[in-house]
């Protein structure tokens, strides 16, 4: 069994600053300072398309002007707004719950998967098939309180490090991106995130690097419920059931369900962001930017596409051109990648 299975477990399941930042305006967006409001992109076709765009659709008096309230921006996350290799960062955290809470069930040393996994043997999980990694999913992501499942993500994103480059997941961002977002923030643009990932996951450290609130985070889930404790004490209990799968064609869906609005710019990097990206540009009512981000860095990041487990860019590939979206080449476009 390859990552690329154990990917699609977890979307079914769920189980699964460059500019300098600086000051913030009142409506909390960054104010940008430099005079190159993208100074980690190279100076290329794809950087001013970018710009023009932005300036046209909101500077007044322009033909191809867009109100404030109708700009909308969607950015898938994973490959998108930071890495995503060797395999989905969210699938590490459960790995990594899952040993974190194994002094509280010593019965896992003799049960699989967990036996298997605690003994680093991920081949003998993996092996185990589509009933070993829901056990492990359900172990790390559900059977808790939100605040439970909140204080565990908010623990690992500050201390775990990605096995290759042996940074802070959270230092996996990719600048020019933060740059981007920054900049549509100062023009008044809403940006939002539009993962497969857990929602959940995601909205516990995405407003502290990307200022993009919780509320403006779409993404996978799984079912919650509510309960009374003897106490009075009221909470959320999330459970081992799939609420919504926010892939492929499921994007869309999640957008006009949380935000009722067809986005203006839709950004992403594989074919699960391909029906994104084609319902935010076939619309006729303003002007439209589409952008797919290639990773061709293997130096730098990695190099990957029509073969890849994780994160295939395929149809995108071959129909980017076709339908006037961007294909914006990372080993071309940016002259930096990481924050540091």
């Amino acid at each position: 069994m390859n990552i690329k299975s154990i990917s699609q477990i977890l979307f079914f399941s769920f189980v699964l600053i460059a500019c300098k930042q600086t000051d913030k305006n009142e409506n909390n967006n960054p104010k940008i300072t430099l005079s190159d409001p993208l100074p980690s992109w190279n100076d290329n076709a794809n950087k001013k398309a970018i710009i023009d765009f932005v300036t046209k659709t909101t500077t007044e008096g322009s033909e191809d002007f867009i109100p404030v309230a109708d700009r909308i921006a969607c950015f898938d996350n994973d490959g998108t707004l930071w890495s995503e290799q060797p395999m989905y960062f969210q699938l590490a955290f459960a790995i990594d719950q899952v040993k974190i809470m194994a002094k509280d069930h010593p019965e896992w040393n003799n049960k699989e998967p967990f036996k298997a996994l605690l003994e680093d043997d991920m081949e003998k999980v993996m092996n185990g098939g589509e009933q070993a990694l829901l056990q492990l999913v359900a172990a790390s992501h559900a059977g808790m309180s939100t605040e439970e499942f909140d204080k565990n993500v908010a623990d690992w994103i500050k201390t775990a490090k990605h096995p290759k480059t042996g940074k802070l997941y959270n230092e996996m961002v990719f600048q020019p991106m933060i740059e981007l977002l920054h900049y549509l923030q100062s023009k008044d643009y809403k940006t939002f995130i539009v993962s497969s990932g857990g929602i959940d996951f995601m909205r516990v450290w995405a407003e502290k690097i990307y200022n993009i609130p919780s509320y403006q985070i779409i993404g996978s889930s799984i079912k919650t419920k509510y309960e009374v404790g003897e106490n009075g004490v009221t909470k959320l209990i999330k459970l081992p059931e799939l609420n919504f799968n926010n892939d492929k064609e499921g994007k869309p869906v999640g957008i006009h369900q949380h935000i009722g609005k067809r986005p203006v710019l839709a950004f992403g990097n594989s074919d699960g962001d391909y029906q994104m990206l084609q319902w935010t540009t076939t619309a006729k009512d303003y002007p439209r930017l589409g952008l797919i981000l290639h990773h061709t860095d293997a130096e730098r990041e990695w190099a990957n596409d029509r073969d890849s487990h994780i994160g295939k860019l395929d149809k995108g590939l071959n129909d980017a051109t076709k339908n006037g979206w961007l294909l914006v080449n990372m080993k071309e476009d940016w002259n930096k990648v990481f924050p540091k």
